[in-house]
């Protein structure tokens, strides 16, 4: 009898025993499955920067002059155009928005700014502000047609693309302007304090300035909300319509500054400018972790992959790969920024 009891009924210290082992087992298979889900957020979200490091290491191993100073140097003036216009288009991509006119109205304050200055014999300091307010204009054309118009972006700056480039050949006849001053082209070539340059401390201004209203201010916050949810900051009280008018007249108007830069490297306008650079802007936005769909999207990431791209052309100059076959490895890590977007998403939701 006492035997039958004793196996039905378990003692404390048996059943205590058990549940302690099945308690420690549980807890175990629990904190590996916290482990592997707490680290593949922190390696999506540090992605971008560790691809960089990685991509530094295997050029330097492939091409030792790639860390010379004087070609590190060249990478940060080189980014500068890119960089700049990858700023206003971190502001777009934020609010949920895209611009593919950046490249065009590149070229067309390039122009401006080259026709006031030799043709028209303006000044430079009527000729550089009369280029970016162009730039910014053509912007704000797009924010209009899209905010009042309900184009969706794509269209509408599809159009402004298509109508910038054409104003940009038609002011001179598609012909190039050459023979600027020597202070102006030397804004991109003398080094103050031995590696800066003008133009790329103009590029690292801007970033903090960049950084700063997106961290710290209101205005930066609103740009978050309204790419999360634009209905939902309008009921917040933000005024949706208005601060998409500003995003996109910010982000013609970095593209005219952007344009005085590259004309002050090349020491010429040219209307063909900024062709394709509509692509890099975007690509080095989002290889940096914003999102297509809006709502994130950081000064910092931007800059990781401005330089990322940077980087990756350099390298793959130096070690001599043709230009078509970098256009496809530019394209496969877009693919591979993307999909580490679409598997963030994924693991937020």
């Amino acid at each position: 009898m006492s035997k039958s009891i004793e196996n039905s009924v378990e003692l404390p210290d048996r059943a205590a025993g058990r549940s302690g082992a099945a308690g420690a087992a549980s807890a175990g298979s629990a904190a590996a499955g916290f482990s592997r889900r707490a680290w593949l957020p922190v390696l999506l979200e540090q992605g971008p920067l560790i691809s960089l490091v990685l991509l530094c290491v295997v050029i330097s191993l492939l091409t030792p002059s790639f860390l010379s100073v004087r070609n590190l140097l060249n990478v940060l003036d080189q980014i500068t155009v890119l960089g700049i216009m990858a700023l206003g288009m971190t502001a777009v991509i934020i609010i949920g928005g895209i611009d593919l006119s950046v490249g065009s109205v590149l070229a067309l304050a390039m122009m401006v700014m080259g026709w006031l200055a030799n043709t028209a014999g303006l000044p430079f300091v009527v000729a550089i502000p009369a280029s970016i307010l162009v730039a910014g204009l053509c912007g704000l054309v797009s924010g209009l047609l899209n905010v009042v118009m309900r184009l969706p972006a794509f269209i509408a700056t599809l159009a402004m693309m298509s109508v910038a480039r054409g104003l940009a050949n038609i002011i001179t006849n598609g012909e190039q302007i050459v023979g600027y001053p020597d202070w102006f082209t030397a804004l991109s070539i003398d080094r103050h304090f031995g590696f800066l340059s003008a133009t790329v401390g103009l590029f690292v201004a801007l970033m903090v300035v960049g950084f700063v209203i997106l961290k710290y201010r209101a205005a930066g916050r609103s740009l978050y909300a309204i790419g999360g949810s634009a209905e939902v900051a309008r009921l917040a009280g933000i005024k949706v319509r208005a601060t998409t008018l500003a995003v996109y007249t910010l982000c013609g108007a970095l593209a005219g500054v952007a344009a005085v830069v590259l004309a002050s490297r090349l020491d010429s306008s040219q209307p063909s400018a900024g062709t394709g650079y509509e692509l890099d802007t975007i690509a080095a936005v989002v290889i940096g972790g914003a999102s297509l769909a809006g709502g994130t999207g950081t000064v910092l990431g931007t800059a990781v992959g401005v330089l990322t791209i940077g980087v990756l052309r350099n390298g793959l100059n130096l070690i001599g790969v043709s230009p078509f076959v970098q256009q496809i490895v530019i394209g496969l890590v877009i693919v591979l920024a993307v999909g580490a977007d679409t598997l963030r998403r994924r693991n937020a939701a």
